[in-house]
C-alpha cells in the first residue's frame, strides 16, 4: 500500500513537532533516510517541498508560505 500526500504530511507534522521539542532534532541524513523510503513507497513523493515543509518554507498544500521571505524556494 503506497502513502499519500496526507500520509507524508502527518509524518512531516511529526518530525517537525519533534524537532521543535528541545531534543535533539532529526539530522540531514535521517532526513534523508526517511525520504527514500518515502520515494520508495510513492513515485509520486516531492522530496523538495516535504523538506521544504519539514522546515517551514513550505504549506502543507505545496507553494511557498507568504510569511516567509528569502528564503530559496523548494515547494515546486
Amino acid at each position: 500500500m503506497s502513502m499519500s500526500k496526507r500520509d507524508f504530511i502527518a509524518l512531516a507534522d511529526v518530525i517537525r513537532a519533534f524537532n521543535k521539542s528541545g531534543r535533539r532534532p532529526f539530522s540531514e541524513g535521517e532526513l534523508s533516510a526517511l525520504a527514500d523510503w518515502c520515494q520508495a513507497t510513492n513515485p509520486r513523493f516531492n522530496r523538495p517541498w516535504w523538506f521544504g515543509y519539514i522546515r517551514g518554507i513550505c504549506g502543507p498544500n505545496g507553494g511557498e508560505r507568504k510569511e516567509v521571505t528569502g528564503e530559496v524556494n523548494q515547494c515546486d
